[in-house]
This record gives C-alpha cells, sequence and structure tokens, in this order.
C-alpha cells in the first residue's frame, strides 16, 4: 500500500531509494521499480500508484538500463519531471549527496540544506 501524496519519485533500486530519502525534506513518495519494467508491471505502477495524476519525477541510473527505463517511463508518463545524475557518477546510489541535492533542490523539491553544501 503507498502513501498518497502529490509527489512521486522513480527510482530503480532500494539502494537509490534510500540515497534520496535521507537528503529530501518534503513528503515524497519514493517508488522503486527493482530495474526493467515490462510493459504489465508498468500498468500495474500507473493503477496502484495514480501516477497519472500526480507530479512525477524520475531518477534512474545514466547507463544503458537506465535510460531504457527512463524512454519507458516517459512515453507512459508524458508529464514527468528528469532528474538526471551526471555521467560522472552514472548511478543515483554512487551520486555524492551534495550532487543529489542539488539535483533535487534543481526540481523545486526541498532538501536537508546541509546536503548543499
Amino acid at each position: 500500500m503507498h502513501i498518497d501524496l502529490s509527489k512521486v519519485i522513480i527510482v530503480e533500486g532500494l539502494s537509490d531509494k534510500r540515497q534520496i530519502e535521507k537528503i529530501i525534506l518534503e513528503e515524497i513518495e519514493v517508488i522503486c521499480t527493482n530495474g526493467t519494467l515490462g510493459v504489465s508491471k508498468l500498468d500495474e505502477l500507473l493503477d496502484e500508484y495514480n501516477l497519472d495524476h500526480r507530479d512525477v519525477y524520475i531518477m534512474v541510473d545514466e547507463d544503458k538500463s537506465g535510460q531504457r527505463l527512463r524512454k519507458m517511463l516517459a512515453r507512459e508518463l508524458p508529464h514527468a519531471q528528469h532528474i538526471h545524475t551526471t555521467s560522472e557518477f552514472r548511478e543515483v546510489a554512487a551520486t555524492p549527496d551534495y550532487a543529489l541535492a542539488t539535483a533535487l533542490a534543481a526540481k523545486r523539491i526541498a532538501v536537508n540544506p546541509l546536503f548543499l553544501l
């Protein structure tokens, strides 16, 4: 069961979710796809989390599988905003806290200011 908050961030894995949750100050639901999605699993996510009617942010790794996932999600959720890590770090979980905080804050997501230093 999920929390009905207006904003949701979609990530690939649990380590990505933990990394983001320690930085954000807002009550935002963070959903893990656990890697690639099939059509039926994507449809489940759309329905279960009411993604067509929420502010959706996509933050996946900058590798081949992450890009594939981003394209699939972008097709189904054209209103979603994309948050990118730099190609230098490639993975959300490997991105330093300050870089994640900066990327999240750029999308007007409240972050702990200590991570912006």
